[in-house]
């Protein structure tokens, strides 16, 4: 719609300063000729927006122009407030800026934007860590000051957990930007860049050393790109398990079906397994549904665990009784 695009030109110009016909056109998805209609419109309107012609040119606002947020939609004010996660914030020492924030935000707003911000906010609530994650616990000691370090493009020295001997290494780390993923933070770091777990920061040494941040790097097409990477490495080079699963049981990751389901409606399936560990424990989930027949390391520490299972609860009768 012609309003809200005019209310995108306002506030591309309010945050972003100086922009050509091009660079907005580019931005809203729209032809040139549509941005000189659109500045003409506001112009008319009384909106102080003046245009500079040559190399250097372009679309600005009179200084100390400021425009109210009027022109948010109802979808739009409910996004916004939708996207304030609190946990997040707060960990990252935000909590306060996020509540200031969004309280000047609902005080622009017009009384029926404001009643649905507050709706939406009283009817959905994100929480991204999973269910047995100790909401007490300080797993990220070091979350703040990797954060810190983003924002100000300080070089961090750390020693760091890995998974692989030596496991505990040091790491120079050049932070580009945090990313929380399933509950979990995670830095995104040069040279390379690398990808760390910030709750595997076992030390920390903040420097004044100021690194520079390539201008091309992009975050979040990063992170698609590591996810994606990260599946394909998980698989290459993979052992397999042989199991058969129950009827109406199925694996995601199944590459290969042996045959047709037996008489008793059981089916046979290859599996690609990323280490015995992890299948040992994605498998026991399954519980009777799932017999593991090869690797025979794996099925003999499926049958130990099931045995002290057993063990276990044999042992304990319900409610104590003699």
């Amino acid at each position: 719609m012609k309003s809200s695009r005019l209310v995108s030109i306002l506030l591309l110009l309010q945050t972003r300063g100086r922009m050509t016909a091009a660079q907005l056109a580019e931005e809203l998805e729209v032809s040139v000729r549509t941005v000189y209609r659109d500045v003409e419109a506001l112009g008319a309107a009384g909106v102080p927006l003046y245009g500079d012609a040559g190399h250097a040119g372009g679309y600005r606002l009179l200084d100390g122009y400021r425009t109210r947020l009027t022109g948010l939609t109802a979808d739009e004010a409910e996004a916004l407030f939708l996207a304030g996660v609190p946990g997040p914030a707060a960990q990252l020492g935000l909590g306060p800026v996020l509540a200031a924030a969004q309280l000047k935000v609902r005080a622009a707003l017009p009384p029926e934007l404001r009643a649905h911000a507050d709706r939406i906010s009283g009817r959905f609530h994100l929480d991204a860590p999973g269910w047995y994650t100790d909401a007490g616990a300080d797993e990220t000691p070091y979350l703040a000051a990797v954060a810190d370090a983003v924002w100000n493009n300080r070089i961090l020295h750390t020693v760091y957990r890995r998974w692989r001997e030596p496991t505990d290494v040091e790491r120079r780390l050049e932070p580009y930007g945090l990313v929380l993923k399933a509950g979990r933070w995670y830095v995104v770091a040069g040279p390379g860049p690398r990808t760390f777990r910030v709750d595997q920061i076992l030390e920390l040494t903040a420097t004044e050393e100021v690194f520079t941040r390539p201008d091309d790097f992009d975050l979040a097409a990063h992170w698609t790109a590591y996810q994606q990477g990260f599946h394909e490495r998980l698989y290459q080079d993979r052992a397999e398990a042989l199991v058969r699963l129950a009827p109406g049981v199925t694996l995601a990751r199944a590459v290969r079906l042996d045959g047709p389901a037996g008489a008793d409606g059981w089916t046979v399936a290859r599996v690609p397994i990323e280490s015995l560990e992890h299948a040992h424990a994605e498998f026991l989930r399954l519980g009777a549904d799932i017999e593991v027949l090869q690797p025979p390391e794996l099925r003999e520490r499926i049958a130990r665990t099931v045995t002290e299972l057993a063990a276990v609860y044999g042992n304990s009768p319900v409610g104590g009784g003699n």
